[in-house]
């Protein structure tokens, strides 16, 4: 499978070259579970193509905690791979992906050698506390029909698509509340023309 070298053109050139020649560019659907919770970290992946969900589950609902997107990697799986622990988190494909699998053996030494690869971590955990933050403020702020809504949007952007399949028990799980309630506020949010719902299908207006 061809790797455009430019989706990683932020790393050393040297360092790229030695993650390319030790890992493997493979090709997942959507919907494919590529970690399990309390699993041991073997390959830490970087999205070069598609979109990938990391969530965690709490009595048996999922609980949304950030996506990875192109160029980006797991800070979960990052550390749970350093520190040789099992994972706390599960990672789904979100659509269909490319993802390039580093084995872990090899991270001592590049972050070691390479300060750029150090980078590409601190961002990510940069990242996902400023989202750790954001989603604390709408928890404290937002009504959940404005929260359901921003979330149908922050879906629809990730994907570049104006419609998404999804199901309002996927959409409680991401939430964090029931189906029920979910089923309520789409209700409310078709009748206000802010979206379309057919066969499973989720379409935001432009209203």
């Amino acid at each position: 499978m061809e790797f455009d070298k430019s989706i990683l053109s932020f790393l050393q050139p040297e360092l790229l070259d030695e993650i390319l020649s030790e890992s493997s560019l493979q090709a997942f659907p959507n919907g494919t579970e590529i970690l399990k919770e309390e699993q041991y970290v073997k390959l830490l992946p970087i999205v070069v193509d598609g979109l990938v969900k990391v969530y965690s589950r709490f009595d048996e609902k999922e609980l949304l905690l950030y996506y990875i997107e192109p160029a980006q990697s797991c800070v979960m799986s990052f550390y749970a791979a350093l520190k040789n622990t099992p994972s706390r988190v599960f990672a789904e494909t979100e659509e269909d992906s490319k993802i390039l699998l580093i084995p872990v053996q090899y991270l001592p030494n590049w972050l070691k050698e390479y300060p750029k690869f150090n980078e590409l971590f601190y961002n990510q955990f940069n990242l996902r506390y400023s989202e750790l933050l954001d989603t604390i403020s709408h928890l404290l702020l937002d009504k959940l029909d404005k929260r359901l809504y921003k979330h149908l949007r922050r879906k629809t952007e990730l994907t570049n698509k104006n419609s998404i399949k999804i199901s309002h028990s996927q959409l409680a799980n991401e939430l964090g509340t029931a189906r029920e309630v979910i089923s309520r506020i789409m209700k409310k949010l078709e009748t206000d023309g802010m979206v379309i719902q057919n066969s499973g299908t989720i379409t935001i207006t432009d209203k």
